[in-house]
This record gives structure tokens, sequence and C-alpha cells, in this order.
């Protein structure tokens, strides 16, 4: 019977070295396999795809317009996309999706940069909606906007370096040689390992305008020819000059646009037609549609999009009697009708990733295209030189024409032609064969004059040319010439309105809320009311559930903030008017539902830290250490309403207390010691996490149970528990001291 065949490896456990076995595996540092492994392909990333270079363009950009040139959509009719998705992928190849999504972006119907290179026919989507997708490649159709003829200019006249596509089988621009800066008229996004890149468009005017100011003068103020930016969504940008400033001088910073609408008095409604460029006409809908849900915008009755073909419109029916202006700066706080658009100008320059400002990007991209210009200009040289020379053997011919036609004539073989040709009139290779291939009807005196005359106005050609390479002044003027011409064939308004002055106005960020005194009264359970006196007058009596009871009460306005600290270390900070006024008959508002609290979390203590947040907070832990943290500490500089690392972890939460001024304190074991200490004793903490300080060293099976303030206990010996430092074990408990304070009623 044949032999059961074993499992393939199983034949020679015990021999590592028999063929067919895996080798044994090789140890080596993490480091080494990252720089191995992965930094080639995030170098890759950076450089190759996601950062756009000094021409303002990614690679998949380049490819892209690059074939289309080459296919002659320049300056001829539109063919399908897919066409020319397919033969992009001969430069590009990341697949039909991705090249088409590309193409889209840059389309003139997809309406994402002010300067559209591709002029399209067809559904291209628009960037203003997340809905409205675009029509397949086979149904639309495109060509090169009349601008990429500035893309392209001289791009045959060694202006660029060409390098090999991906499996070379033929050459493709490595820039292109644009005669503007377009890495400041088209916006850009693109997110490589460990970095991105955010450009926002200027408009093409302006940057115009800026560079040559730039070429007169380095110094020019920027802001004076270069406003701001400029997005094809429209809107109005809220002008800060210091924080455009430091954009134009670092290249990081953002900018606040915000919708424009106007009001239909007739029709009592509203109708927005231009949106800010980082948000969508879903996304505002869904925002509208959910502050009517939790009541926060009463006044609209309906919001509804009427974008037709005439352009992007929103449409919010008002109720009767309410202010539009007023609505609508609650919208733009609410909503991203108002956003803020971040700018990173991180550009490829030689291969190197770099964050530039404003400056720095025109002084690198009249660097390159000085040296783009200086390329075209050699270019053209060489090949005048080359006419000239052929010139100049022609010029020979003239003196005796009967004598060049009796060489030829006379010469046997053909391979001895132009060797004759140079020997009869000292000529060189070149020019030999230059004559020899003049066509028998051009043989006559006319043509050869004619040609000869070209000579002079040659020579004079080619002594101007030589007289631009020796001169930075002259090829300046050709760029500020370039530029002018752009300006004048291709500039447009500006699309987005700016308006000054208008921080002030913005940063009323005051919601027109009635404000008025209120109580507060927290249970132990995480029930939470809001009353006004009024209300409380008439019934004065708390309801709580079964087994709840009262845990903090507090007197305040209806504008207030309040805190409110969680068993599981956080905090959670909310304005007083979100909550509904009620009466002290009903339970009140579940605050783990209200704030969206983790599960199983419950508020353990509240604060009202005020307008200034002034003050500070103790934290008192089980191990018999105290932390004294700033109230400071929890102001946030956005609407965020959780805020996680309230205060440390290591050990569990006895009490919190609130610090306006110093005082004295009695700190309770559970043996039972007690200890009296003055809270000046605790240095400040910067972190809101710090473990804090030891103020009583307990033994190993007790813990700190309770702290109160010296006046509310009923300690009658006071020296006996006083410490003047802390740590400090404290006295055991008398029992004449351990009755608490009765508060006496009068």
């Amino acid at each position: 019977m044949p032999k059961k065949k074993q499992p393939e490896g199983s034949q020679h456990k015990g021999n590592p070295n028999v063929m067919g076995l895996h080798p044994a595996v090789v140890e080596e540092p993490i480091t080494q396999t990252l720089e191995t492994n992965y930094m080639p392909y995030a170098m890759s990333v950076i450089v190759s795809r996601a950062i756009p270079e000094i021409d303002g363009f990614k690679p998949s950009h380049r490819k892209l317009l690059y074939t289309m040139y080459k296919m002659g959509l320049l300056t001829g009719g539109r063919t399908k996309s897919a066409n020319i998705v397919g033969q992009t992928m001969r430069l590009n190849p990341h697949g039909d999706a991705a090249i088409y999504e590309t193409m889209v972006r840059l389309s003139k119907g997809y309406g994402a940069l002010l300067t559209p290179f591709v002029d399209s026919k067809g559904n291209f989507g628009k960037v203003y909606s997340r809905d409205m997708a675009y029509a397949a490649s086979r149904y639309t159709e495109a060509k090169l906007s009349p601008i990429c003829a500035e893309l392209f200019r001289d791009i045959d006249s060694d202006t660029v370096d060409f390098i090999d596509n991906y499996d070379n089988t033929m050459k493709e621009p490595a820039l292109l040689p644009t005669t503007f800066p377009n890495i400041l008229v088209s916006a850009n996004s693109g997110i490589a390992v460990g970095m991105a890149s955010q450009l926002c468009g200027f408009n093409l005017s302006e940057v115009c305008q800026t560079t040559v100011a730039y070429l007169k003068n380095p110094d020019c103020t920027l802001q004076d020819t270069l406003l701001a930016p400029d997005f094809p969504t429209g809107g109005e940008l809220l002008c800060d000059p210091a924080a455009l400033e430091e954009i134009y001088r670092t290249g990081r910073g953002s900018v606040k646009v915000r919708a424009r609408w106007r009001y239909v008095k007739a029709e009592n409604l509203i109708e927005i037609y231009e949106i800010p460029y980082s948000t969508t006409t879903e996304a505002i809908l869904d925002k509208v549609a959910e502050l009517i849900k939790a009541g926060k915008a009463k006044e609209i009755s309906d919001m509804r999009d009427e974008t037709d073909l005439n352009g992007l419109k929103l449409t919010i029916d008002l109720k009767r009697g309410t202010d539009p202006d007023k609505l609508m700066a609650k919208l733009f706080r609410m909503t991203t009708l108002q956003d803020s658009i971040s700018c990173n100008f991180n550009v490829l320059i030689a291969g190197q990733p770099r964050v530039l400002g404003v400056r720095q990007i025109l002084e690198e991209w009249t660097g390159w295209r000085t040296d783009s210009v200086r390329r075209r200009v050699h270019f053209v040289l060489g090949k005048r030189k080359e006419k000239l020379h052929l010139l100049k053997g022609l010029k020979r011919i003239l003196l005796d024409i009967d004598k060049a036609v009796r060489i030829i004539r006379e010469t046997e073989a053909e391979a001895d032609v132009i060797p004759n040709l140079m020997i009869g009139f000292g000529i060189d290779q070149v020019q030999a064969e230059f004559v020899a291939e003049i066509k028998l009807r051009n043989i006559n005196k006319e043509y050869i004059l004619k040609r000869v005359q070209e000579v002079e106005s040659l020579q004079d050609e080619i002594d101007d040319l030589e007289d631009i390479l020796q001169s930075p002044k002259r090829v300046k003027k050709i760029l500020m010439d370039e530029l002018t011409a752009v300006e004048k064939k291709y500039g447009q308004p500006r699309r987005t309105v700016i308006l000054y002055g208008q921080e002030a106005e913005e940063a009323d960020e005051e919601e027109a809320v009635e404000d008025y005194p209120v109580h507060l009264f927290l249970s132990r359970e995480g029930y939470f009311k809001k009353i006004t006196p009024q209300s409380l007058r008439m019934s004065g009596e708390q309801k709580y559930k079964e087994g709840d009871g009262p845990r903090e009460s507090f007197e305040t306005t209806n504008r207030a903030e309040i805190l409110f600290f969680t068993d599981k270390c956080q905090v959670y900070k909310i304005r007083l008017s979100e909550f509904d006024d009620t009466k002290a008959s009903v339970l009140g508002e579940y605050l783990p539902g209200k704030l969206g609290m983790d599960e199983g979390e419950s508020v353990v203590w509240a604060c009202l830290p005020g307008e200034d947040y002034a003050g500070e907070l103790l934290f008192f832990f089980e191990n018999g250490k105290a932390a004294r943290v700033a109230l400071a500490a929890y102001r946030t500089t956005s609407n965020r309403r959780k805020l996680t690392g309230a205060y440390s972890d290591k050990s569990p939460l006895v009490c919190i207390r609130r610090l306006d001024r110093d005082e004295e304190l009695a700190v309770y074991s559970t043996e039972p010691r007690c200890l009296i200490f003055h809270t000046s004793l605790l240095s400040p903490k910067t972190t809101r996490t710090t473990q804090g300080v030891a103020v009583m060293t307990l033994k190993p099976k007790y813990r700190l149970d309770h702290v109160s303030a010296v006046e509310d206990t009923g300690i009658v010996h006071h020296s006996r528990y006083r410490v003047r430092a802390v740590p400090a074990a404290g006295a055991l408990l008398k029992a004449e001291d351990s009755e608490e304070k009765q508060l006496e009623l009068l």
C-alpha cells in the first residue's frame, strides 16, 4: 500500500537545514524596520502624491493636464472624459476613478477653483453639495480651458525638465512652466504622512499685481495688492488685518468666511445664495434642522434647498415678528454658515516640503520662473545661432552658384557630394548638408539673396538674446510683462466680499437670551432644576425620587455657566439658558441624559465658575493627598461641552471644595483622626490631573473620610488638631470634638 503523504515540512522536523523549511526568524530593531519598509512609502506620499510643488500642481493634476495638452485639447474640440482618463493612465497608473475625480475637481462645472483648467460639458457635480454627484466619465466631455495656454507656454523650448514616466515608455514634464504664480491662485489641499497642506486660493488679478510689485520691490507691503483670499463659492470674508499678516508671514493661520443672504420682505423669508467654501448645503440644512428640533431656532418655520440652474439658494421661512438680522447672527454662531478656513502653505521646494509665507512663495516662484525664462531664451538663442550658421554657409554659395551645381553634377557617388561641397567652398558638414538639400527651384538668385539678407536681422536678434541672458533687469521685465498680459486677459473680479471692521460685531457671542435671577437645585442622583424666584415662592417644597435628596443649591442668573464634575474624572460645561425653567414640584432634568455622559457616569459636584473663572478648587483623595488647581484651568476658548482629565484618577476622590480665599479646614480619617491645617500650606499646581501633595499621613487600613470648614465642625480644642506643616498624622478625635455643630434656629 502507498505510504500516507505527510504534511509539507513534517518529514524533517529535527533538521532545520533541510530544503523546504522556512528560514529562521531574524530579529531586527523596530527603528530599522520602519526605516527600510515604511520610510520609502512615507516619502513617496509626501513627494509624489499629496503636497503641491511650486507650479501649484500635484503630480496627478500635472499628468492629467499634460495628457490633455498632448491630445490637442487646448485648441481642438471637446472629447469624452473616458477617452481622457484612458490616455492619462499612460502617465498616472492609479486607476480611472482617481483620475476622473482629479479632472472633476479641476473642471469649470464643479466650481472648486477660481481659475478652472478643464472646460467641461455635462454634469460634473458641485463643490458646495455633498449629494449632487458627478456623472460617469462616459457621459461627460472636456477640453482644456484657454488659460492653460499659460501653463504650457514654451514647454517645448526647454523651459522645464522632462522625466521618464513610470514604465519608461514616454517623457513627462517635472513641472509646468506657468507664467503666473498658480501656487497662490489655485486652492489645494492634501494629507501626506505626518504632514498636510492647505492652500487657499487668491484672486488671479491680485496675485499678478502683487508679483509685479514684489519684482519691483521685494520689501513691498503685500496687503496693499493681495487683499485677502478669494473663494469660488463667494461669501463674505471677515477681514482681520493681524490674522492676514500672520498668514502672509508664516503660511499658517485661518480666515473667517460667512454666507451672503438677502431678506425678501414681501414673503417674509431669507434667501442664502453664497456659502463658505469649506461647507456644503446639506451640512447647513442638517444643522439647522437639529437646532429647530432642539428648540434653539424657534424663529424658523421651514428651511429648504431651492438650488437650480440659476445657482445655489437656501430659503428660510420666518415666523411673524422675527428679526432677520438677529436670526442670521445666531445661525452664523451656531452653524457652518460662518466657518473658519485653515491655511497651511506646505509646498515642495526642490523635493523638500516647506511651510512658506506668501513672500517666501513669491521669492521661490520668481526664482524658478526666472530660471525657466533664461532656459527658454538660451534655447531660442541656440536655434538662432544654428540658423545663422546655415545662412553663412549659404552666403558663400552665393559667390558661385554655378560652381556648386557643377560640383554636385560631377560627383559620381552620392556619399561624396557633402565632402566635395565642404572642400569646394570651405564650409562644414552641417552647412554643406543644408546646401545640398536646397530644392532645384530654389537655386535662383532671388531666393538665395533673400536668405542671405536674413543674416543681418538674425545677428541683431542673437545679440539681443545674449543681452537678455546677461541682464537680470531685462529678464525681470519679461516676467512682469507676462504677468501683466495674464492679468489683462484672464483676470476676473473678486467673488468673496471683504468686510472690514466686523470682528467686534462677530465677537459678541452672547445670544439674545433673557437674563433673570434663578435658583438651582442638584440632587444626589443627578437631577437638576432651574427655578425662578416667583415660582419658588409659590411652591417651595422640593420633590425628589424615593431615596434621593438634595446635594447642592445655588443662586445665580440665567446667562451663567455651570460646571458639573463626575466620578469619571470629567467635567461638563453648559449654559443655564439651555435648561428650561421648571417648578419645585417636578423631578427636574436628568443630567447624564442631558449632557450625554458616559454609561454609568454620575455627577459628584457642581460649581458656578463666574465670568472670570476666579478662585481655585481643592481636590481631596482617599490616600490623604490634596490638589490645589486654579479654576481658570477649566476655561476653554471653544464651546466644548466635555473636558476630560478634570482631576487625578490615582486615588478615589473624597470631595471637592471651592477656595475663593485661604481658610482653615478640618480633615478627618476613618481611624478616626483629625487635623486642622491652613490652605496656604498647599501650593497651586499648573495641571488639572496633578496628584497633589500629602496632607494627612494614614495607616494602611485607614483612609481620608471627609473635609469640613473649621467653623462648620463641633471641634472645641482647636489647638489639639492644628498643624503648622503638612503632611501630618493629626490627633485622635476626642468625644467632645466629634459632635457636629448644630445650627440654631432664630
